[in-house]
């Protein structure tokens, strides 16, 4: 009996212990980052990586005179889309950003494999940017951190951990398949109030961030590029179907199965 207990717990617990490698790697390498631009880069040559590598609306504002102001060229008007994710600020803001990724991520990692979790992860980074670029086209001011990626990966995992027998199902049997759960189509679910209470308390903690009333989690020096947040976690919300493997159930029985848990 007690043997069996043991097994019991261990597969309850498996779940949550078992970050993918792709995930891990992410991880790695943001912090890899970090740690070479405090300890080896000088503060020249970090000036350079920052403003090569960080996504700045100014770069695309033909009215504003960048050549031969910003560093990286032509080129970093493609790939500062993404790379803007791999800095940032400081210890704070990295840490906070792994531990949201870390547990945003594993879920939709989990669900898509790795291919699948890194192309998303990118259309997410990108559809930040360019939420930003909207909101601030022509600034100077570089926006970095991988939030808007983050912000995708919470988009995405609302389409599913939510759902009967997925990984937020208090009453869910079978922790192994709770990832794999078939996802209900976006009207559908977007009519569970779980799913309408997770974006309304995300949007709400947003907008205090960009009316500046929670700056005290930043600092006083630092601001959050909130639009970014908002372009990746309707990215991922919305592109998520795009990248989903796992076969959707029929309307019909998400339909009921979504009733029967909101009773």
């Amino acid at each position: 009996m007690d043997q069996r207990s043991d097994q019991r717990l261990d597969q309850r617990r498996e779940p949550i212990l078992n970050v993918p490698g792709i995930v891990v790697s992410v991880i790695a390498v943001l912090a890899l980052m970090h740690a070479v631009r405090v300890w080896l880069l000088t503060d020249e040559a970090d000036r350079v990586l920052l403003w090569s590598m960080a996504f700045v609306p100014a770069r695309y504002d033909a009215g504003v005179l960048t050549d031969g102001i910003l560093p990286g060229g032509p080129g970093a008007e493609l790939w500062s889309f993404f790379t803007y994710a791999l800095l940032h600020a400081d210890v704070t803001h990295l840490g906070f950003n792994l531990v949201w990724l870390l547990a945003f991520a594993s879920p939709v990692a989990r669900r898509f494999g790795s291919a699948r979790y890194l192309l998303l992860f990118l259309a997410t980074v990108g559809a930040g940017a360019i939420a930003y670029l909207v909101a601030h086209a022509g600034a100077m001011t570089p926006m970095i951190g991988a939030s808007a990626g983050i912000s995708g990966m919470m988009g995405a995992a609302a389409r599913f951990v939510f759902e009967p027998g997925g990984s937020l199902d208090m009453r869910r049997r079978g922790r192994d398949s709770a990832d794999r759960i078939p996802a209900a189509p976006l009207f559908v679910a977007l009519r569970n109030r779980r799913v309408i209470t997770f974006v309304g308390v995300w949007f709400g903690l947003n907008l205090l961030f960009g009316l500046g009333s929670v700056s005290f989690l930043i600092g006083e020096n630092q601001s959050v590029a909130w639009e970014a947040h908002v372009g990746g976690f309707l990215a991922g919300l919305l592109l998520f179907s795009l990248f989903d493997p796992v076969r959707p159930s029929p309307p019909l029985a998400n339909s009921e199965l979504l009733h029967s848990h909101d009773c």
